[in-house]
């Protein structure tokens, strides 16, 4: 009966994401590496043709979902989303299945694995298939063997091999949080455990044939878009504070968890050392993820993904513990915990299990609502406005991913830059301010200039939401692109964005109609 509800549970809630993620305009991020992936396969040239920061096995891996998508004719969004729910959902069953039978509290495998499945799946919220996202899920393994071999139990080579090389492809998606792992390593050594094992050593050997993959096949990599990133990414980072305050809730979360460490041998010394372990390596793997992600300097949740899992099952398993202990389905009476004791705890950490609970509610909630009411997204107006104009070209001034992509995957319009927003922009700025003169090796402003020139886009978007004014910097920087925008009319505004349509005059380096003086539509500085 237990499991018939714990799978039902599984099922209703896949049902539920798979159709918000579907009927919802496809997450900024996950749709540029789709389309990425997609003029990958079709020949273009990753960090040449196209500028992208992300290491290369991100976008092979988002291939798959982009080839399936071109043999079977259908959207990426749907390919895409099944593939990632493939994946979370297959991790959760392999975690399941590595912790059963290890303590009494994983007798039933149903349960355990609709609980990580259905919070892998629910958790991200709109951020589903994001790379930290799927890290999350990749480590999960590997964790589970870490703390069985902590209790002395032979490495199964087959599966050890397996988690270690999952665990290093996820990591190399963002290879900081390989860290993480190694601190887990680290405190296993601590408490004894010197035995050398394979699971670590196919993380090496994974990560090192990745690294020579690397050298080989996109070297541009290291060559472009590291330098990029490390000249101008700091353009769009947040103080150290402002990161602190809005990731309240997972240092609340792990505060607690800090707080449990203390009670952690009462709470399953006397029951299960193997529980305990696993407590304490997913607290080490959340903290050194929150130290990661803080020195990344960037407020977007997904960051905190990692985490936020590891912390949020933390949780789960010691309250777990704590109350079946209590109705003693783990110890006689003689072995349930004293409540007095761990009154004040608990009470802890059913609050933080309530603060991730309101918080992920207040972030699905709008995922939801552009799943109801799909024509009241702005990247769905975006999309009908560029259908309507019968636009074949298409650019957005804007930090925002979300103007470009997914609008450019679902009105099939072609995009006029090599970047997918203005962040570049943003950062040359940035910098420029910094140093009081902009990067030689990387002239954005004429990069961007350049390409609008060269697309003729029919449709342009200025987002007036943004400090920045883009236009106004490119106009005063370059003549050319002074010239080409002065052809362009502004036909809407809603959401904050001044949409411009090309006259048929054309935008290109010709000179303007003699008596016809050069009208630049610059959108005011805010």
């Amino acid at each position: 009966m237990v499991d018939a509800i714990a799978l039902v549970a599984l099922a209703i809630t896949l049902l539920f994401v798979l159709t918000t993620v579907i009927r919802s305009p496809l997450k900024d991020d996950v749709a540029w590496l789709l389309w990425v992936a997609k003029k990958w396969l079709g020949g273009r040239d990753l960090y040449v043709d196209l500028v992208e920061v992300n290491p290369p096995l991100v976008i092979w891996l988002y291939a798959i979902p982009a080839a399936f998508s071109n043999w079977l004719d259908v959207a990426p969004k749907l390919t895409s989303t099944l593939f990632f729910a493939t994946i979370l959902v297959g991790s959760a069953w392999w975690t399941a299945n590595l912790l059963h039978g290890r303590a009494s509290l994983f007798d039933r495998r149903a349960p355990v694995f609709s609980i990580i499945a259905i919070l892998l799946l629910v958790l991200p919220g709109v951020e589903f298939g994001q790379r930290e996202h799927l890290l999350a899920a990749s480590v999960l393994p590997y964790i589970a063997l870490f703390v069985r071999a902590l209790e002395g139990e032979p490495e199964p080579r087959f599966q050890a091999s397996l988690a270690g090389t999952f665990a290093a492809l996820g990591c190399a998606m963002k290879p900081s949080y390989a860290l993480a792992l190694v601190l887990v390593e680290l405190i296993g050594v601590l408490r004894g455990h010197r035995r050398l094992r394979l699971a670590p050593v196919a993380f090496i050997a994974a990560t090192g044939l990745y690294g020579v993959s690397v050298l080989i096949f996109e070297p541009d990599f290291l060559t472009r878009a590291v330098p990029l990133a490390l000249t101008l990414y700091g353009g769009t980072d947040t103080s150290v504070w402002h990161i602190l305050t809005e990731s309240r809730n997972l240092l609340f979360g792990q505060a607690v968890t800090l707080l449990l460490c203390a009670y952690q041998r009462e709470t399953f010394a006397r029951h299960s050392p193997f529980l305990r372990h696993l407590f304490l390596a997913l607290v080490a793997f959340a903290v050194a993820c929150t130290v990661l992600f803080v020195m990344q300097g960037k407020d977007w949740f997904y960051h905190r993904l990692p985490a936020t899992t590891a912390t949020v099952l933390a949780l789960i398993l010691w309250l777990s513990v704590v109350f079946t202990a209590q109705f003693g389905q783990l110890a006689g009476a003689a072995g349930r915990p004293s409540w007095r004791r761990l009154g004040l705890p608990v009470t802890c950490g059913i609050a933080a299990m309530f603060a991730f609970g309101f918080a992920n509610v207040q972030r699905i909630r709008p995922w939801v609502e552009a799943a109801a009411e799909p024509n009241l997204s702005t990247e769905v107006k975006l999309v009908k406005l560029i259908k309507r104009e019968k636009a074949k070209t298409y650019i957005a001034f804007s930090e925002w991913i979300a103007l470009g992509f997914p609008v450019v995957n679902e009105s099939g319009v072609s995009w006029t830059s090599r970047f997918d927003s203005m962040w570049a922009l943003k950062g040359e700025i940035w910098k420029t301010r910094q140093d009081g003169r902009p990067p030689k090796e990387w002239p954005i402003r004429r990069w961007v200039a350049r390409d609008f020139v060269a697309g003729c886009p029919d449709i342009a978007v200025v987002d007036t939401r943004e400090g920045t004014n883009y236009i106004a910097v490119l106009v005063g920087s370059d003549e050319e692109f002074a010239r080409a925008w002065s052809h362009y009319r502004e036909i809407a505004f809603f959401d904050g964005l001044r949409v411009f349509k090309r006259e048929e005059l054309g935008c290109a380096s010709e000179p303007l109609p003699l008596g016809r003086p050069p009208q630049t539509a610059v959108v005011p500085q805010e």
